[in-house]
């Protein structure tokens, strides 16, 4: 297990808590998975019922990858929308994948001489799920589960993943919504461990104090408030769906690219260090075209992906996509940040 800290805005009303990685390898795997989700399940005040459906996930899940997958992870993290708490489940694999993720999950169904109940009974216990799966490319499953109805579907989607070997994460994201526009925010902390992920909790923290302006003032306020730190490399997102504009500035290492609608177009960050140097900050305008997604990583995650290569993957929730792209392109000797936001239809 590895665990990470901080805590991500995802809306006004809305957080996810970054959530604890698993590693599964062998069979004690799925045990360990199991008892973390029974106690999540319990802090998050589900009743006893409930709790048990938490459990059945997220043993099936873990079984799966033990059975069918290769370099399997799990990520196990809370949801929390207004008063209400959830659990979400996110599997990850590079096995051998599935060409009909639907009929997969019919019981009755098996790949390996089981008896296919695994993916039906995840979907029975799940208040949404969503997956996407390719032959020779592997897999990704997202679950959450709410204690009674599910809770509206967040517009942003986001992971982190620390560096190998390391308990907390220098990277992270915040999303938040001012006067009708949603704004992003991506920060990379300088080098890893603790002092990193001090560095972008300050940042995070920043971006929700900041005033209700354009990303070029909010990543000034950013260099400000972040004076006490190591400094991290941020960039901030605007989508404004009004006038199907996305305004963008950064300082550092941030990449940010908008896709999906025919086009594939990197957008302007600035060298520099928030907190420490910074010769300017711009703000660029981008078109934002119905059917656009825009995708922000750290520089833990390489830029070579291209959407193209994942037929279907557009149609998916954001933290699908996200998972995906962390899967295919993240290193494993850095942390890695990466959120998919849609452009409003």
């Amino acid at each position: 297990m590895v665990p990470m800290s901080g805590v991500v805005m995802v809306a006004p009303e809305r957080f996810i808590d970054t959530g604890a990685w698993f590693r599964i390898e062998r069979d004690g795997s799925a045990g360990a998975v199991r008892r973390a989700a029974e106690a999540l399940a319990r802090q998050m005040q589900f009743d006893g019922g409930r709790v048990a459906d938490v459990a059945i996930v997220a043993a099936e899940l873990a079984t799966n990858l033990i059975k069918h997958a290769d370099d399997g992870a799990l990520l196990l993290r809370p949801l929390r929308y207004e008063s209400c708490a959830g659990v979400e489940l996110i599997s990850i694999d590079s096995g051998p994948g599935m060409a009909d993720l639907a009929l997969s999950a019919r019981d009755g169904h098996s790949t390996a001489g089981t008896l296919g109940i695994g993916l039906g009974a995840i979907a029975r216990q799940a208040s949404r799920l969503d997956g996407y799966s390719r032959p020779g490319r592997g897999t990704v499953l997202a679950v959450q589960i709410w204690p009674q109805q599910p809770e509206p579907p967040a517009w942003a989607g986001g992971l982190v993943r620390p560096l190998t070997g390391e308990t907390v994460s220098g990277d992270g994201f915040a999303v938040r919504q001012v006067a009708g526009r949603r704004q992003v925010l991506v920060s990379d902390g300088l080098g890893h461990g603790p002092l990193a992920a001090a560095a972008t909790a300050a940042a995070i923290s920043a971006f929700h104090t900041a005033p209700a302006a354009g990303p070029a003032q909010v990543v000034e306020y950013l260099h400000r408030a972040m004076s006490h730190t190591r400094g991290a490399a941020v960039a901030v997102a605007e989508l404004d769906s009004a006038s199907a504009t996305l305004r963008y500035a950064g300082l550092g290492n941030i990449t940010g690219r908008i896709t999906g609608d025919g086009t594939s177009r990197g957008l302007v960050s600035l060298p520099g260090i928030a907190g420490h140097q910074r010769r300017s900050v711009r703000e660029y305008d981008y078109p934002l075209g119905a059917g656009a997604l825009l995708v922000m990583h750290s520089d833990g995650v390489a830029d070579r992906w291209q959407l193209d290569d994942y037929p279907g993957l557009l149609g998916h929730s954001p933290v699908v996509i996200a998972a995906t792209v962390l899967r295919d392109a993240a290193v494993r000797r850095d942390d890695a940040c990466v959120v998919v936001v849609p452009a409003e239809e």
